[in-house]
């Protein structure tokens, strides 16, 4: 029996990516994300050799997004960074 990480993993990532709206067009800042079944999966397209991308399920990546949006992770910025 698989679990749902394993599905996620096992997922071809066939899709279209999406380029976050705050990547700033240099190769130096490009995030992707690709909707997945069960998931989503986040790439680098500096990283290609990583044969795809992290994954998440629905669930983590909602965490994520809410934990953000809290502002939970602003510390890890460091101080005059911009975009």
């Amino acid at each position: 029996m698989s679990n749902e990480k394993d599905d996620l993993y096992a997922a071809a990532l066939s899709g279209e990516w999406e380029k976050s709206s705050f990547s700033n067009g240099s190769a130096e800042t490009c995030v992707q994300i690709m909707p997945i079944n069960g998931g989503v999966a986040f790439g680098d397209t500096k990283r290609r050799d990583l044969d795809g991308a992290l994954r998440f399920t629905d669930k983590e990546m909602l965490a994520h997004i809410l934990a953000v949006k809290a502002g939970q992770y602003d510390h890890l910025i460091p101080e005059g960074t911009e975009l």
